[in-house]
């Protein structure tokens, strides 16, 4: 089918733009956001939209956590027509400058949601290895992913109050992502469910002042990684930029007594890179937390990544975290912000974590999922 986005030049295919990644029904392209106050005001916003050319959709989502409350907006809708328009149910992300600014905002809706927001980089782009995999022949996965760091301005409304957001105490972290992903389903409304054994990873994005550090790392056993990527920035006196990537992290975690869920309380993580000196972090978990199951993320009661809701359809809720049943519902995938100590600067970030039943270590938080 032709659209607008025929028009432009970017073809990597002799086919249309309607159809990417040479017709797989999974290739999706993603955008992630989260902003956070560090002034110990327990907020958090999360917002993301993911396109489906092969499937005709797109989709996206925002939500608020308020101390122990999440807002949860979510909305769908068919290309049609209009397969360049970053936009669904009133949400809208705008490119001002690529890997610099971009501009997100959120219509009044029903949710009792809304925000204009603006993100302005505060670090160089990093992106990280191919994650590829492959199981008995076929690709799973084979997805290309950019992580940046940056600083927040605007406003958000939620719940009838409205914050405002400066770039001196609002950080936050975007990421971008295309090619085939795999869907990974913890749905109970929708099986089968995924399981998953005898692993521990996490990806974390850690900023500070005049550096900053991101890391994706995956392993079955502690000390021998089977996926790791991430990369250190440093701001040097002169203003430029250095850059070291990151070999090998070695962990040593405290976990929180949740009843209900996967936290962590403090972390120790040491970062060997490529040339220079280790780094020693400490992560203190803080309380606030976005749970991605909201954004469809393995599923929610029915709705995952990429099903067709028809021509448009949208759904708002409310979660209270501190009730059993929801955070069931909930499980394990979060951005939980954390404050972080590293020799004499002190930062703030998100990790998103879990353990599988089987690792070696860290056996307490093992009966919660890992996802």
């Amino acid at each position: 089918m032709l659209t607008a986005q025929d028009d432009l030049i970017g073809h990597q295919t002799p086919r249309t733009f309607a159809e990417a990644g040479g017709g797989d029904i999974r290739f999706t392209e993603r955008y992630w956001y989260t902003a956070h106050p560090i002034d110990g005001t327990e907020l958090l916003i999360d917002i993301g939209l993911g396109y489906y050319p092969n499937r005709n959709v797109m989709d996206g989502f925002a939500g608020v956590t308020v101390g122990r409350r999440q807002h949860n907006f979510r909305a769908s809708r068919r290309l049609g027509t209009r397969p360049l328009e970053t936009a669904v149910g009133g949400l809208r992300i705008e490119i001002i400058e690529g890997m610099s600014l971009h501009r997100l905002s959120l219509a009044d809706n029903p949710s009792g949601i809304s925000f204009q927001l603006e993100f302005k980089a505060s670090f160089p782009a990093a992106q990280e290895k191919q994650n590829y995999r492959e199981r008995n022949g076929v690709v799973e996965e084979d997805l290309a992913r950019v992580a940046q760091f940056g600083r927040w301005r605007g406003w958000i409304a939620v719940d009838g109050r409205r914050y405002e957001v400066t770039p001196e105490t609002w950080w936050g972290q975007r990421d971008r992502s295309w090619g085939l992903r795999s869907e990974m389903r913890t749905d109970e409304a929708r099986p089968p469910v995924a399981t998953h054994r005898n692993f521990l990873w996490t990806w974390s994005m850690f900023q500070f002042e005049r550096s900053a550090l991101s890391v994706f790392l995956k392993e079955r056993a502690p000390g021998k990684a089977h996926y790791l990527s991430g990369i250190e920035f440093r701001r040097e006196a002169d203003g430029s930029v250095s850059h070291r990537e990151v070999t090998s992290v070695e962990h040593k975690i405290e976990w929180a007594d949740d009843p209900l869920g996967q936290t962590i309380a403090v972390a120790d993580y040491t970062f060997g890179f490529d040339r220079g000196d280790p780094r020693h972090v400490r992560m203190h978990g803080l309380p606030t937390r976005f749970y991605l199951k909201a954004g469809m993320y393995g599923g929610l009661q029915g709705w995952t990544h990429g099903d067709d809701r028809g021509e448009s359809d949208a759904a708002h809720d409310v979660w209270n975290l501190d009730d059993a049943a929801t955070r069931r519902i909930a499980r394990t995938l979060s951005d939980h912000v954390v404050r972080l100590e590293s020799g004499s600067e002190t930062g703030f970030g998100i990790s998103e974590y879990g353990v599988a039943a089987g690792y070696p270590l860290y056996p307490g938080p093992q009966k919660f999922p890992a996802l």
